[in-house]
């Protein structure tokens, strides 16, 4: 597994991160209760396999139910074999003015929550949950977040976005290194920013590479309302090789074969998942030729790609 820069961080990450939002809570197309997950014991083998094949990022957040619990007994012997990130959400009401002062205080007491899930003293990167442009703009948000790398007990800042607009507000406030974004072979609205977030610096993390399961063999029985989406994953098929046999791979090897992305999280509840995402980061990537066909082949109507909406109609299941 090679490794890239995690922009001004100089951290060095895998090319592939791996996402622990599937063993802390269920998540993703056929994943419908505990019982479809991996167990206690089952997970930290994952974790303990991914690090001995390569991946060395590994991706949290508190609100990816017991998901920091089993990384911090996975590698509460190993921590510095390990870039540790997890993320913090504020509510909904912290975007009223009046509210703000109560940010920071939010913000580190998350902190500290998650330092304890992952018995460790310190996270190398912790990242804003899910940040819009209200948050953004939040001054004291910024500073707690610049006043905790100060301190040491974080090595670099970052936001988790979903749309341009708030990427590019995050790259120009200069106060964040890492930019978890949205990025796939169908929804590639964010590619405008990469050359922008690289000159400034920030390291990019792609998420969402598999679209939640979509751009994978859990796919191809998808939901009738999501037939034009089907419809448009089967154009896919023409690219499939002997280095891209499966769409997985082919989605995976699509998104590293930009520069500027330091690291794509790859969601990973199964050893076979695993295999198959390091398999994919081999460091041959897409030429000139095929990614620009690739990138001509964007969803047509990228605003209907909603993951959330997906979820909460059912579309998913």
């Amino acid at each position: 597994m090679k490794q890239r820069r995690l922009g001004r961080t100089n951290l060095p990450v895998s090319e592939i991160s791996f996402g622990g939002v599937e063993i802390g809570l269920p998540y993703g197309i056929g994943v419908h209760s505990s019982a479809d997950m991996p167990s206690d014991a089952e997970s930290v083998h994952l974790l303990h396999q991914a690090l001995e094949l390569g991946i060395t990022f590994f991706d949290t957040a508190r609100a990816y139910g017991r998901s920091e619990e089993i990384m911090g007994k996975a590698f509460n012997d190993r921590r510095e074999q390990v870039i540790l990130c997890s993320k913090c959400s504020l509510p909904v009401s912290m975007d009223n003015g009046s509210a703000q002062s109560e940010a920071s205080a939010v913000i580190r007491r998350s902190l500290q929550e998650s330092l304890a899930a992952l018995q460790t003293d310190y996270l190398d990167v912790l990242m804003l949950h899910n940040a819009d442009l209200v948050t953004l703009n939040q001054e004291s948000v910024r500073r707690t977040f610049a006043d905790l790398r100060e301190e040491g007990v974080i090595r670099a800042t970052g936001v988790s976005t979903y749309s341009a607009a708030e990427t590019d507000l995050a790259v120009d406030q200069g106060v964040w290194d890492v930019i978890q974004i949205s990025f796939n072979l169908m929804d590639q609205r964010q590619a405008v920013l990469f050359d922008k977030a690289q000159n400034a610096g920030v390291g990019l993390v792609v998420r969402s590479v598999l679209l939640k399961g979509v751009l994978s063999d859990r796919g191809r029985n998808l939901h009738p309302a999501l037939d034009r989406i089907a419809h448009h994953r089967d154009r896919y098929n023409d690219f499939f090789n002997e280095t891209s046999p499966t769409l997985s791979v082919l989605a995976t090897k699509f998104a590293l074969s930009f520069d500027q992305v330091s690291s794509v999280l790859v969601g990973i509840d199964r050893l076979e998942y695993l295999y198959q995402a390091v398999a994919a980061a081999d460091g041959s990537y897409l030429d000139e030729t095929t990614l620009a066909r690739l990138q001509a082949l964007a969803f047509p109507e990228p605003e209907f790609i909603d993951l959330r909406t997906w979820d909460r109609m059912g579309w998913l299941r």
